[in-house]
């Protein structure tokens, strides 16, 4: 007598809304080159202050290649090996110290952060109080304060600092940005600060980055069609961080951060129609294509790539090493 074989059990369907623009943005893609260009061309090791960018994957990568990270530069032994400065921007004292020392060094700085430096010692310069938007603690606005005497500048991190603020001189202040924060609760903030001091002077391009903008831009087209939302980025990744809280308030009843497809918690999406996926600008396309390839397993995925502007915004690395392969 024949056995039939079981019927293998139908995955549930799977909608994956693939949000564009996603990941690197070009100051990540550019200081990821200047230590692989650096490695290329002075041979390993190479010391980076800091995590190069906030992901995991990508410093683990370069470690493999011969990057050591440290955190500050007295870790460093005495070395003719070139010290690479993170993306985020560095306050002034550390080249200070790094020449002291007669160090090589490369300045990986995105260079929308370095025109906040920028505007902050313009406007300290011009005598004006400045207004530093931003999130305490994190290396980007570490840099950009470390760019002005002690005291020069207020952190204002909410809406209600905004409100409370009080400058010494009303009539002479300045605003500048760090580049990853929430497009929307920075528009909340400066309109306070606008309402309160009407000659409060603002950067001439706005300071949070385009790339920060899109992804957000690119989050709000999908959310709402979304029942679950992946962010692939790091936890200490402030762009990634604003990715989550932007799908969960354009209507994503929740969004989560995921580092890689090893950490998905699969629980959170039992019963889902349709997930949507986007990356911070710091985390590799790999890490969400391993994410989608994951959802594959357990469902019957259907994928959409949706595409809300194109980018092609690109930055030269350091004279020093465009004879090694860079543009």
């Amino acid at each position: 007598m024949a056995t039939s074989t079981p019927a293998c059990k139908a995955l549930p369907p799977l909608k994956v809304l693939v949000a564009a623009p996603r990941g690197f943005c070009a100051g990540v893609d550019r200081a990821i080159k200047i230590v692989e260009l650096a490695l290329k061309k002075f041979g390993a090791p190479v010391y980076v202050r800091h995590e190069i960018v906030h992901n995991r994957h990508v410093v683990e990568s370069l470690k493999a290649k011969g990057a050591i990270f440290v955190e500050e530069l007295d870790e460093i032994p005495e070395t003719d090996a070139p010290v690479i400065f993170s993306a985020h921007g560095v306050p002034q004292s550390v080249p200070e110290s790094a020449r002291a020392r007669n160090m090589f060094y490369l300045d990986a700085t995105c260079p929308l952060v370095s025109k906040v430096h920028a505007e902050a010692r313009d406007h300290y310069e011009k005598g004006l109080e400045i207004v530093l938007i931003g999130h305490a603690g994190h290396p980007e606005v570490v840099g950009t304060l470390g760019q002005l005497p002690s005291g020069a500048a207020t952190l204002i991190e909410t809406v209600d600092d905004a409100r409370r603020f009080s400058p010494r001189t009303p009539d002479r202040l300045a605003y500048i940005t760090q580049t990853t924060l929430s497009v929307d609760d920075t528009s909340a903030m400066v309109a306070v600060l606008k309402e309160r001091f009407p000659h409060i002077v603002g950067p001439r391009k706005e300071d949070i980055c385009y790339a920060t903008t899109n992804r957000q831009a690119a989050v709000k087209a999908i959310a709402g069609r979304c029942d679950r939302m992946i962010v692939v980025g790091a936890p200490n990744s402030s762009n990634s961080l604003r990715l989550v809280e932007v799908a969960e308030r354009a209507g994503c009843p929740r969004a989560l951060l995921v580092q890689q497809a090893a950490d998905i918690p699969w629980d959170e999406f039992e019963g889902i129609h349709t997930l949507g996926v986007t990356a911070g600008a710091s985390a590799p396309e790999l890490l969400v294509t391993g994410i989608v390839d994951a959802f594959r397993t357990r469902f019957d995925v259907c994928v959409e790539s949706v595409v809300t502007t194109e980018e092609r915004i690109g930055f030269n690395v350091p004279r020093e090493l465009r004879e090694a392969g860079a543009p």
